[in-house]
């Protein structure tokens, strides 16, 4: 899975976008599980409502992250992969790689949740 979606680092962001022309966070990883036979919402917080709720101290490659950014709410996803990081689709970077630990995102983190075992 992750290497999958490391192959769309750099595409842009596009609000609703759920293709390799231009995603959203949402639709990015909507994208990179149903490369997987899984099919997910194409909102962060439908997703977050799927699989099982995951503590951030045992977070495995594949769980999928989520922020509470423009809104309230669950507004932002990504795919956790490894090492304090995660792969998203940023409104300012397009598919990029981040830091958990990052003050932005670490400061609106909510949550996550396993989909795949």
């Amino acid at each position: 899975m992750i290497s999958i979606a490391k192959r769309y680092m750099g595409v842009h962001y596009v609000f609703g976008g759920s293709s390799p022309s231009g995603f959203d966070c949402s639709g990015f990883t909507m994208f990179v599980f149903d490369k997987m036979g899984i099919n997910l919402p194409h909102t962060a917080a439908g997703q977050a409502t799927l699989g099982q709720s995951v503590p951030k101290s045992e977070l495995q490659k594949g769980d999928l992250v989520f922020f509470e950014t423009y809104k309230p709410g669950i507004s932002h996803v990504g795919i956790y992969i490894g090492e304090g990081k995660f792969i998203h689709a940023s409104s300012s970077k397009g598919i990029t790689v981040t830091a958990l630990s990052e003050s932005y995102y670490a400061a609106r983190y909510v949550g996550a949740t396993r989909i795949i075992n």
